[in-house]
């Protein structure tokens, strides 16, 4: 069955579903079976595909330590033989089932992939509420600009006093 119509024959292709034939000039091909379908019939459900799990990815939870582990179908594994390899790798360590939080003092923020930020000075770890340096108890702050750190009081939940005599005196003209 060719596609395109009488004056341009080599334009265009049909649906490849059985009871549809539609003359489609932009078709879609199918990455399982191949074959070639129209924008209603593309995805692998509409088409009845035989085979649609060939070459996905799929990401598996393990239940035990909360780790991610990606598969692709092409092994013709399912789900449980990929969370049983896991477990028996060694990989699988139940006390890793606790997310992390963040480290300042009194924030208890688990930190995700979209609210997490890496501080540039001491490559610390944080939620986005303390990810400035003079928020977290930034190594590199402590020691080389003491002024901002008292400026904020917001060092962690350490309260630190700055003297009258310890700020820059400013002469008023």
């Amino acid at each position: 069955m060719g596609g395109g119509t009488e004056a341009f024959p080599d334009l265009g292709t049909h649906c490849q579903k059985s009871d549809c034939h539609q003359l489609d000039f932009l078709p879609f091909t199918c990455n399982s079976c191949h074959k070639v379908f129209c924008l209603e019939h593309r995805s692998a459900r509409s088409h009845e595909c035989p085979k649609p799990d060939a070459g996905s990815r799929k990401v598996v939870v393990c239940e035990a330590c909360s780790a991610a582990i990606e598969t692709t179908g092409c092994d013709g594994e399912d789900e449980k033989r990929v969370l049983e390899r896991h477990e028996k790798s060694g990989d699988c360590d139940p006390r890793r089932k606790k997310k992390p939080t963040c480290p300042v003092r009194r924030c208890k923020e688990v930190l995700t992939f979209s609210n997490t930020a890496t501080c540039r000075t001491c490559r610390g770890r944080i939620c986005l509420k303390h990810r400035f340096p003079a928020d977290h108890a930034c190594n590199q702050l402590r020691s080389s600009n003491k002024f901002l750190a008292a400026r904020t009081g917001k060092d962690c939940g350490i309260k630190t006093s700055v003297s009258s005599s310890q700020l820059p005196s400013v002469k008023a003209c």
